[in-house]
């Protein structure tokens, strides 16, 4: 007999696969027609990435950033991202140490902490006091980037690098040759606002630190949800932040597993291939 409890129950399920779909086939479809490509990197050396989906609490409540961490949380997220601007490096202006202290106590979370400001070298011990788990400065912002993630890793977090849009790769591979970085964040868009529309102009920039750092977290930021996911994930981000995409849908859960799953589908056809770029 049909239950009405078991419907209610799969519903969410339900509504997932139909926002993940869309996403995954043409990677799904790539992965049914392509062989594994001969004498490539062993598919045992690309197995450590992780799928990871950071919602951002710029999108959230401010006035409600405890109960909003512990619901995002609760809804599947990976991780938090939180986005700090100083008004000067970007115009916004944000949260600092202070409040991710305040949001520590709420949630036992990774807070992926990224600095749009100037002198990110003045927050690596106050964020550290705070709880934050993960430091991303910006390229840009600093004259001493080894000496600065050295410093972010020396207080017992993940050093990690952005950089905007029009800023080259190969600005980051002395460092990443030199393995100083945990991760590298590639923007999306400009940063500053929340928003805004993704810029597909930055994937190239994505394809070359993943072929020549396969074992590396990318993380990309900026205008992502659910029409763009694919092109993040085939690019070879396999972390996402998402904003205005999770905090805005009326099923957010939903998101959160579509874009997991869009990104966890990648990295198994990029493991199958040895890490070979999708024509």
């Amino acid at each position: 007999r049909p239950s009405p409890q078991a419907h209610r129950d799969y519903q969410p399920f339900f509504t997932a696969y139909q926002q993940t779909y869309p996403a995954l086939a043409p990677l799904l479809h790539h992965q049914a027609r392509s062989p594994p490509v001969p004498n490539s990197t062993p598919s045992s050396k690309i197995t450590p990435l992780q799928a990871i989906v950071a919602p951002s609490l710029l999108a959230a409540d401010q006035a409600a950033l405890g109960g909003e961490t512990q619901r995002m949380i609760a809804l599947g997220a990976n991780w938090l991202h939180v986005d700090i601007m100083d008004g000067n490096f970007v115009p916004n202006l944000t949260i600092g140490p202070p409040v991710v202290k305040d949001i520590r106590k709420h949630s036992d979370a990774f807070l992926d902490c990224h600095l749009s400001v100037l002198h990110p070298e003045a927050l690596v011990a106050p964020l550290a006091d705070a709880g934050a788990s993960s430091i991303t400065f910006h390229w840009e912002a600093t004259t001493d980037a080894a000496q600065l993630a050295k410093d972010i890793r020396a207080k017992g977090m993940r050093a990690c690098c952005a950089l905007r849009p029009t800023t080259s790769a190969s600005v980051l591979f002395p460092l990443l040759d030199a393995k100083a970085l945990d991760m590298v964040l590639v923007l999306s868009v400009e940063p500053g606002f929340g928003g805004q529309k993704f810029m597909p102009q930055v994937l190239p920039k994505v394809e070359l630190i993943r072929e020549r750092y396969p074992l590396l977290d990318i993380q990309m930021d900026g205008g992502i949800n659910s029409q763009t996911i694919s092109q993040v994930a085939s690019a070879g981000a396999n972390v996402v932040v998402a904003g205005s995409a999770i905090f805005g849908a009326e099923n957010p859960s939903a998101i959160i597993l579509m874009m997991q799953e869009t990104l966890k589908v990648s990295l198994r056809l990029r493991k199958r291939t040895g890490g070979a770029k999708r024509p």
